[in-house]
């Protein structure tokens, strides 16, 4: 009678101490592997998608690997290694990942590649993203308008960055901002200044701002002792801030030195703030509320057996095979439309960027 009662009690206790944990098991549990904090979109994202998950009932292991690749790497297996259902990876590097996927697609752990295609390896089922060469695309078109290339004379002077080499969404990036400008650079409209063209010569590793200031440092020094730099071609907001230092500390913001148009990415506060002080011209917006949406859903249909909806079969091929994928679509942000884009639409409070 007295073990009836103890079983009865701890089959109680199990029943009501813990329901957010058996809910966890009963709809299981979801790694979330995301690269760093040092980015505030990468801390959004992954709150985002815990907030989502968690409310349709799933359990949730969110890390951040500091951007170091074999931090990731033991973060993912300890994953795997505690029964995770499905891994949603944000890679710090999207080709370092093949053996610790092939033992999670052996023990029946699916992948979803968030917003970084993940790289060299078949098992990545499917990819979550925004449309990438169109977010390269909308980035050069922000410095066309801002230097009205399609009816000036010109020369202008640019110079271009690219992201980090080791994520293939920098690749789309440079891409579609260049389907756009090597027109203008062809026809001599647009000169860039150093001459450095191409992922091999205007990647920044990390997406490091220290790292794009020290090169524009450079660049301004050995290439514009007489010109002026007309425009520079950012892919990431960080970026952004770390060439604006650069070009504020010889003097640019001035009336006789007007601040090039900088492009950007992410919409993050500072270059928010940047924007409105008439320094950062453009930046793009990527709802993450949307990305982990969709990858929730994707979570979803995949657990539950069903049609797991994407939008393109063709494009990412991640060089083992094309990875099906969503891709959502970015928006310019400039001085003219931050409020409606990013206040209207309960991404920021007002209070956050005055």
């Amino acid at each position: 009678m007295k073990l009836t009662r103890r079983l009865l009690s701890a089959g109680l206790l199990a029943g009501t101490a813990f329901p957010g944990m058996a809910l966890a098991q009963s709809k299981g549990t979801v790694g979330i592997a995301m690269p760093t904090k040092s980015s505030a979109r990468w801390i959004d994202d992954g709150n985002n998608m815990v907030k989502v998950l968690k409310a349709r009932g799933y359990g949730t292991d969110l890390q951040y690997a500091d951007d170091d690749v074999p931090n990731q790497l033991s973060q993912i297996e300890n994953m795997v290694t505690k029964g995770v259902k499905v891994l949603v990876i944000a890679a710090i590097d999207g080709t370092t990942l093949s053996n610790i996927l092939q033992q999670a697609a052996a023990g029946g752990v699916k992948v979803i590649a968030y917003d970084r295609l993940i790289r060299d390896t078949p098992n990545v089922d499917y990819y979550a993203t925004f449309d990438n060469f169109q977010v390269g695309v909308l980035q050069a078109q922000t410095l066309e308008t801002g230097l009205k290339l399609k009816d000036a004379k010109g020369p202008f002077h640019m110079e271009l960055f690219g992201g980090s080499p080791d994520d293939n969404n920098a690749y789309f990036f440079y891409n579609g901002a260049m389907s756009v400008l090597k027109p203008y650079i062809d026809s001599g409209k647009v000169i860039i200044g150093s001459g450095q063209m191409g992922m091999d010569k205007v990647s920044t590793l990390r997406w490091d701002g220290a790292t794009a200031q020290a090169r524009m440092d450079n660049l301004l020094s050995a290439y514009y002792s007489k010109n002026k730099v007309d425009a520079v071609l950012s892919p990431y907001d960080g970026i952004s801030i770390g060439i604006l230092s650069s070009l504020k500390g010889v003097g640019y913001g001035s009336a006789d030195m007007p601040m090039p148009f900088v492009s950007g990415q992410d919409c993050e506060v500072p270059s928010i703030k940047s924007i409105l002080a008439g320094e950062q011209y453009s930046s793009i917006f990527k709802d993450t509320r949307e990305l982990a949406k969709v990858t929730a859903d994707m979570v979803d249909a995949v657990l539950t057996g069903q049609k797991v909806v994407v939008n393109d079969t063709t494009i990412y091929n991640n060089g083992k095979k094309v990875v099906p994928a969503y891709l959502l679509k970015p928006v310019i942000v400039d001085k003219a439309n931050w409020k409606p884009v990013l206040v209207d639409s309960g991404y920021y409070t007002e209070k956050q960027i005055h």
